[in-house]
């Protein structure tokens, strides 16, 4: 469904007010990190329909500077296969870089202690321990398998574009997984695919001019799986937050 200037400046959908403002909110408090997906297929016309919405979305003087790679059936796996024979292989795996700094390369408080509850509270929900290193190497494997997910979402941008497009492309990335989850869908957003980003490049035939961001899983949680039970806490409002009132003063939620 393609839609032109009239019907993007038509009327809002003749919902209650509470009835549409309940279902945004819904899209957006719903959304998660889903590490495990059931093998439900996404058909090709539902990817569309979702990357039809999140084109919408904001960029600066409307530069648009997403291309996404979409990952279905055989091309999903053979891409997987070549990440995970890296992934697997200690002496290629060394050679790894990223292709941009995504985390600081200095942790301090209070990001690092966010780092470190998300991941240890995944982990104690598998039952991984600290020193089991090898089932927390099967277990960040997983994300070369797309956790299941039927549709793997590969995106890059031009390499000549600035820092500024990766805050357009974040909300790509989020109008994406909303749109998503608006078709009761689920998805993972990947840092994990970067230091990949050289394998997939040659698997995809991705131009040189092109540099990788992320990866992204999308499909069908499964609700039996308990590392989809995992919920991540949030800042309040009144945590990251000051109101100027006037020029003097400031007040806080």
């Amino acid at each position: 469904m393609n839609r032109d200037t009239s019907s993007r400046m038509a009327s809002p959908p003749s919902l209650p007010t509470e009835v549409l403002q309940s279902a945004v909110d819904w899209a957006l408090v719903s959304r998660r990190a889903t590490r495990a997906f059931l093998p439900t297929p996404v058909s090709r016309a539902e990817v569309e329909a979702i990357l039809d919405v999140a084109r919408y979305c904001a960029s600066g003087v409307n530069t648009q500077p997403w291309h996404v790679h979409v990952l279905m059936g055989d091309a999903k796996q053979r891409l997987s296969e070549a990440v995970l024979r890296v992934y697997d292989d200690p002496p290629l795996a060394a050679q790894l870089d990223e292709p941009y700094d995504y985390y600081p390369r200095e942790w301090v408080s209070p990001y690092i202690d966010r780092r470190r509850k998300v991941g240890w509270d995944l982990y104690g929900l598998l039952g991984i321990q600290k020193t089991d290193k090898e089932r927390m190497h099967a277990q960040h494997g997983r994300n070369y398998r797309f956790f299941g997910a039927p549709v793997g979402l590969m995106f890059t941008v031009d390499r000549g574009m600035g820092r500024g497009s990766l805050i357009d492309y974040g909300m790509f990335l989020q109008s994406v997984m909303v749109a998503a989850r608006a078709r009761g869908l689920d998805t993972c957003p990947q840092a994990a695919f970067t230091p990949f980003h050289r394998v997939i490049s040659r698997e995809l035939a991705i131009p040189d001019q092109q540099m990788f961001v992320c990866g992204m899983s999308l499909g069908y949680a499964d609700p039996s799986r308990i590392e989809n039970s995992l919920v991540t806490g949030r800042e309040p409002v009144d945590g990251f937050t000051t109101f100027h009132d006037s020029l003097n003063t400031e007040t806080r939620p």
